[in-house]
């Protein structure tokens, strides 16, 4: 393990705060915007103020992640680094998917596009992405990729690299929320007792990955052991109340004796989902 952290080039900057901003404001921007489309469209059926409450607080949890005073403690220090991973990576993308953002979309639309979206999220691809085992691969199984070869310190030693792994970070993270205990339409989402399994896994993988790291067996990551002791402190219980969260998430919508979402037929009927 070396003794300093890798230096972050993207850190600091006025580009690095103005253009994290801009994408946020419109992001929470066009969910506003189609929350009002989706009202003029059906006044009777009013959108949920706790999906845009909880969109709204997964756009602010990215704010802190990617703004001063986070933004620069990550580029300097491992630990920041990994507070930006698990808000990034954990606590915004529950927090998105909670806001039911593809389910806003089919509301907001027209019918045919609707119907086109719907075929979208049927297609083969969508269908093996929103699977519980391939999001666990591709959001915990990336981490011993990352932490334990020289991909970290490469990719943080660029721009582009350090952008990367938060794109990686988020979409991975949004994808295993959607799969777990997303409220949005998912084909090929199996029952909840299935997803907790899966859980369990992805919480099994933090914990090894996390104690591995603690005990500096096999890491890569070339910063001083207190940082990379404290970042896998991080890590291990920040990660345990990221999946707590989850976990309730995926049992708040555990209705026994219901079928799970897999079957109805019609693509009209699969463009008007609740919300």
């Amino acid at each position: 393990m070396g003794h300093h952290h890798t230096a972050h080039p993207a850190g600091g900057d006025a580009l690095g705060v103005v253009l994290p901003v801009l994408a946020l404001l419109v992001c929470a921007g066009g969910y506003r915007l189609l929350v009002l489309r989706a009202r003029r469209r059906n006044p009777v059926r009013a959108w949920n103020p706790w999906r845009t409450a909880a969109f709204c607080a997964g756009v602010v949890l990215l704010a802190v992640a990617l703004l001063p005073p986070v933004a620069p403690f990550a580029h300097r220090d491992f630990r920041g680094h990994m507070l930006q991973h698990l808000l990034i990576g954990m606590y915004a993308p529950l927090a998105l998917v909670l806001g039911a953002p593809v389910t806003l979309v089919l509301r907001a639309v027209s019918a045919p596009r609707a119907r086109r979206l719907t075929a979208v999220l049927h297609s083969a691809p969508a269908r093996l992405l929103t699977r519980p085992p391939v999001a666990v691969l591709l959001s915990a199984g990336g981490l011993p990729v990352l932490y334990f070869t020289p991909l970290y310190d490469t990719a943080m030693a660029h721009t582009a690299g350090h952008w990367l792994v938060h794109a990686h970070f988020l979409l991975s993270g949004c994808l295993f929320a959607h799969a777990v205990a997303g409220p949005d339409p998912a084909p090929a989402r199996p029952g909840v007792p299935a997803r907790l399994v899966w859980l369990g896994c992805a919480i099994a993988v933090h914990a090894v990955a996390a104690q591995l790291m603690y005990g500096g067996f096999g890491v890569a990551v070339h910063a001083p052991a207190s940082e990379v002791r404290g970042g896998a402190e991080i890590m291990y219980y920040g990660g345990d109340i990221a999946e707590l969260l989850l976990a309730a998430a995926l049992v708040a919508t555990w209705h026994p004796g219901r079928r799970p979402f897999a079957r109805p037929v019609s693509l009209g009927a699969r463009a008007r989902p609740s919300g």
